[in-house]
């Protein structure tokens, strides 16, 4: 299912982009009008699909500059949330069964929001109890760890947020065609990336007798950091933890000592230059306490390779869109270095594919 992911991108984009570029989601012109009035976003998620709408918050924010909160849905109505008319709740879930995403959505119902579901399997309950649905078109993922949907659901929440910035007036159209290009090449692009994962395989299995490994990121790549720790901790049965970079100092670099494997995933130098050079401060930070700095960026930085004791490449993106690329050598790292611990990966201990108790 890792390596279905170019094809799986490719089908969630289908027909969704006109001739001329134009974003024509048909699933969502009928709440056209309550996506105008909208003047607060809250997605609500567990696990995976959680840190896909961590993503979708830059994206909203940024495309549409619409207040947009992200919940896990388990805790979502006991803190008795502020929704009405205007709040649109989008609720993320592969199975379309998620208990606590769908229990979640009910409240938001009671309370007269409006709910766009995304959503992988067709005619399940969350779509059916959403005003809207945006499904992605993975295929069947029959693994318990989601790789496929991951990247799908982010897809459909970059295409849901330039549609909204579409329809609001706050992108310009050719501002959202250009994005939309760049989302048409991502299919390609990772399929790039899988060709290259050998040294990526290679450094897992040289890692299979590690306690612990830790992810780091910034900006977009923090939601990503804490979706490679998930896919390590349900693979492969390990401690793993990702931060905000820059949470580093306020306590956890006291966890850094010699050879503990560190994962940076470094945001391009072509975008905020700022984020780019506080993370490779970061690891300068890390690698002079010892540990072992397992660096991602994208082809062509080279001010990060004297940092870094494996240096993995991926395509250069849009920031926004980096997650798309970044994920996959995560995913095939925690799955190659679990396979090298002798796991079950597509059966993991005491986990379910579709959580369907709250």
């Amino acid at each position: 299912e890792i390596a279905e992911q170019p094809k799986a991108v490719a089908d969630t984009l289908l027909g969704r982009i006109d001739t001329t570029g134009r974003l024509t989601l048909d699933e969502v012109r009928i709440p056209a009008a309550v996506l105008r009035e909208a003047d607060k976003v809250v997605v609500i998620a567990c696990g995976t699909a959680f840190h896909a709408g961590l993503i979708a918050k830059y994206a909203i924010e940024h495309w549409t500059r619409i207040p947009c909160e992200v919940e896990l849905a388990s805790e979502f109505r006991y803190r008795d949330p502020i929704l009405d008319r205007r709040t649109l709740v989008i609720a993320i879930s592969q199975s379309g069964e998620t208990m606590d995403t769908l229990m979640a959505l009910r409240h938001a119902r009671e309370q007269g929001a409006r709910v766009l579901a995304i959503c992988n399997t067709n005619g399940s309950t969350i779509p059916r109890e959403s005003d809207a649905v945006l499904y992605t078109h993975a295929g069947p993922e029959v693994a318990v760890a989601s790789t496929k949907a991951f990247l799908t659901q982010l897809v459909a929440c970059y295409l849901l947020a330039l549609y909204l910035g579409q329809v609001r007036g706050t992108k310009w159209g050719d501002e959202i065609q250009a994005v939309v290009r760049e989302l048409a090449r991502i299919g390609d692009e990772v399929e790039r990336v899988l060709e290259t994962m050998e040294p990526v395989r290679a450094l897992a299995r040289s890692l299979a007798h590690k306690d612990t490994v830790l992810f780091l990121g910034r900006h977009v790549g923090y939601p990503v950091a804490l979706e490679g720790a998930l896919k390590l901790k349900e693979l492969a049965y390990m401690h793993a933890e990702g931060f905000a970079a820059g949470e580093l100092k306020h306590g956890p670099i006291a966890l850094i000592e010699d050879d503990l494997p560190v994962v940076v995933v470094v945001p391009s130098p072509r975008g905020r230059s700022v984020l780019h050079d506080k993370i490779v401060s970061n690891i300068q930070e890390i690698r002079a306490r010892g540990a072992r700095t397992i660096v991602i960026a994208e082809e062509g930085d080279e001010s990060v390779a004297p940092y870094a004791d494996h240096l993995i490449r991926v395509p250069a993106t849009p920031t926004l869109l980096q997650p798309l690329v970044a994920t996959v050598p995560l995913q095939v790292f925690a799955c190659e270095l679990a396979t090298a611990r002798g796991n079950e990966v597509d059966q993991p201990r005491n986990l379910a594919k579709s959580v369907t108790v709250e």
